[in-house]
Parts: C-alpha cells; sequence; structure tokens
C-alpha cells in the first residue's frame, strides 16, 4: 500500500497485479509505504475503510483510493506459476505437481484446497456493501491507461521495472474449466470489466 498525502491518493495493492513493481517505482515519493507484513500490504478496500482511512482522514478529507485488477484467468495463471516455484517443492500449497485445470477448479469450489486459496479480486476492490469501492480501478492489460494516470496525478515520469514475476510455466484451460469458473466466480470477471469500462 502506498500513501500519497499531497495527492491526496491511497494505492491498494491487489496481490498479482504488478503492485511490487508500482511499489519500487514509487515509494520514494511516497508519504507512507506499508510493505510488511503482506496482510498489511495487500490490504483490501473494506478493511482499509474501516481501519486506516480514519486515521488519513485526522490529516484532512478521505483520500482517493485506486487498484489495479487483472484478467481472472491470467491471475489465476499468476497465482498457479507463483506457486509451482521451487522454494514450495513438498509443500501443501505447491501447485508443481497438479495441473491447471484442476487448479481452477478448486478455485471455483466454495471452501477450496489450500493450494488454490488465493483470495478474490472483487472481494479486494468491495465496500462493506459488496459494490466496487475503489475510486479509480485499471486493467492491469491496460497499461498505458494507468502509467498515464499516475504520471499525470503524481507529477513524475514512470517506468515500471519487472519484479516478483512468476515462474514460466505452460498453462491450458479447458473450455468446459472456464465455463465453469465463469459460471461459479461471474463476480471476478465483472470486477475486471467494470475497470475496462471506466477507461471509456
Amino acid at each position: 500500500m502506498l500513501v500519497f498525502g499531497k495527492e491526496n491518493l491511497v494505492f491498494l495493492a491487489v496481490p498479482k497485479t504488478g503492485t511490487t513493481a508500482i511499489e519500487g517505482a514509487l515509494a520514494p515519493r511516497a508519504t507512507m509505504v506499508i510493505r510488511d507484513p503482506p496482510i498489511l500490504k495487500h490490504c483490501p478496500h473494506y478493511r482499509y475503510r474501516r481501519f486506516i482511512e480514519p486515521f488519513l482522514m485526522t490529516a484532512g478529507t478521505a483520500p482517493q483510493t485506486m487498484a489495479v485488477v487483472r484478467n481472472p484467468i491470467d491471475w489465476l495463471s499468476s497465482w498457479y506459476r507463483y506457486r509451482s516455484r521451487d522454494d514450495l517443492a513438498g509443500h501443501a500449497n505447491s501447485t508443481r505437481d497438479v495441473s491447471f485445470d484442476d487448479f481452477v477448479s478448486e478455485y471455483a469450489k466454495g471452501k477450496p484446497a489450500g493450494f488454490a486459496a488465493v483470495g478474490s479480486q472483487a472481494k479486494f476492490l468491495a465496500d462493506a456493501e459488496g459494490r466496487i469501492g475503489v475510486t479509480h480501478l485499471f486493467q492491469y492489460e491496460d497499461q498505458p491507461r494507468l502509467i498515464g494516470f499516475l504520471e499525470t496525478r503524481l507529477r513524475v515520469t514512470l517506468t515500471l521495472p519487472r519484479l516478483n514475476v512468476s515462474p514460466l510455466r505452460e498453462v491450458r484451460l479447458s473450455a468446459e474449466v472456464e465455463q465453469r469458473l465463469r459460471r461459479k466466480c461471474a463476480p471476478e470477471f465483472a470486477a475486471w470489466e467494470a475497470a475496462g469500462q471506466a477507461a471509456g
């Protein structure tokens, strides 16, 4: 999480959406940087509103918020590849010996096994009523719009480094499993599509 006091903006770090690169580029420019522990770095909108926003408001008005959301299939692919890395081999959360179809099928269950329990972008972005609460929402795939916003709002020239990149691994999703994912996890796709509509 990055707080830009002068610009009245808070960047909420949705996991696996390039947040480490944004943090790496903009941390020196931020008023406040929350890197650790992960539960604070990746604080969802509803928790931010409850615990952190009231503190920030002691210095003035409530800041606007921004976040990045990724195509749900690509987002799951990134998690799947990330959890196949060498240092997780033999761990219950490792996906090394799991197919992507099985990973996505498990994720789509109400209570997935640990290896597929990676959270929800839609819930991360939601307010207490379940609606998207973030002021400015960007699709991960539309980097020019995201960078343009940050450069204009923060008055910087921004080059994002590639950091925390998931290991390369061939990923294939069957049409049947994709249909199930779209049906059972419709809010995930709706959140991503809402970010695209915001670009219009």
